[in-house]
């Protein structure tokens, strides 16, 4: 039995999978937000809790919204940020007394898309979350590539590619990153730029399907980016699969509109990569987390 926790922004949900990926239970609870040590009993009892329900003992693995150090062993990247600078898989290993698996969200979505969800089959998946903030996760055959910085697939913080009338400064200390126009906010912020009217995500892909002339504008500039922005990732990674989760990836026209708008930028006479929506919706990422044994 595996058991996968995905550690968010606002919950922790554990998952435990049976070897043909059956899903045993399910459960999630409120983050502990800021308290560290809070977070560290609140995954200790949905283990605990689980196997005592389930009668059996599992590896664990963890999903978490930013990334080990190789070089510390400390969390760092975290948008969590009561995490960062914190030994977190070697407090885990030594409440629940096993070794842990940690590895970052969007590797996780990756993973759990790759192994038996919308890019199943596929030798190297790129895994995109669009959602609060943007993540990237990549999946070589069957295996997340983590990287000799534990970085890789972390394309939301590079720059926007092309010209932009404005550059908005991201919390990561630069100006343009790919997440400040992608995320749900940067939509948020981008239609507020230029009409003046804050309105989230949902409510412009509402206008924009009953005939708003703003909220469809605001949407085929976020058509557009994406499509730059994925260009990069095709030109670097050429992978058979880009999968798309978080919020964003509800919006279906993404998948007829960014492919036609990306050739111009990908260097090469056609483009084979597949651009499909996740099979496995948000539990993606807590079935990732239990596929990092």
């Amino acid at each position: 039995m595996r058991l996968g926790i995905d550690m968010g922004g606002s919950k922790i949900e554990i998952v435990a999978l049976a070897g043909d990926s059956t899903e045993l239970l399910r459960r999630r609870v409120p983050s502990r937000r800021g308290d560290y040590l809070g977070t560290l009993a609140a995954v200790a009892d949905l283990v605990n809790v689980a196997e005592n329900q389930l009668g059996q003992k599992a590896t664990v693995g963890i999903g978490i919204p930013g990334a080990e150090s190789p070089a510390t062993g400390l969390i760092k990247n975290a948008n969590s940020t009561w995490l960062i600078g914190r030994p977190l898989r070697r407090d885990l290993e030594s409440l629940l007394q096993r070794e842990v698996r940690l590895a970052n969200d969007a590797n996780c979505f990756a993973l759990s898309e790759a192994i038996d969800g919308a890019a199943a089959g596929a030798a190297v998946v790129f895994g995109v979350i669009l959602g609060t903030g943007v993540g990237g996760g990549i999946v070589a055959h069957g295996e997340v590539l983590g990287g000799a910085n534990a970085i890789a697939g972390e394309w939301g913080h590079n720059r926007l590619p092309g010209d932009e009338p404005v550059w908005p400064e991201c919390y990561c200390g630069r100006k343009g990153c790919v997440e400040t126009f992608l995320s749900g906010p940067g939509m948020q912020r981008d239609h507020a730029y230029i009409n003046g009217e804050m309105l989230d995500a949902v409510d412009i892909a509402l206008r924009a399907a009953h005939g708003d002339a703003a909220c469809e504008n605001t949407l085929r500039r976020y058509d557009e980016r994406l499509a730059r922005a994925l260009a990069q990732v095709v030109n670097i990674l050429d992978p058979e699969v880009i999968v798309l989760g978080g919020g964003l990836s509800n919006l279906d026209r993404l998948y007829e509109n960014v492919p036609k708008l990306w050739g111009t930028q990908v260097f090469s006479d056609q483009v084979a990569t597949r651009f499909v929506k996740n099979r496995h919706g948000d539990a993606s990422g807590v079935r990732g987390a239990a596929w990092l044994w």
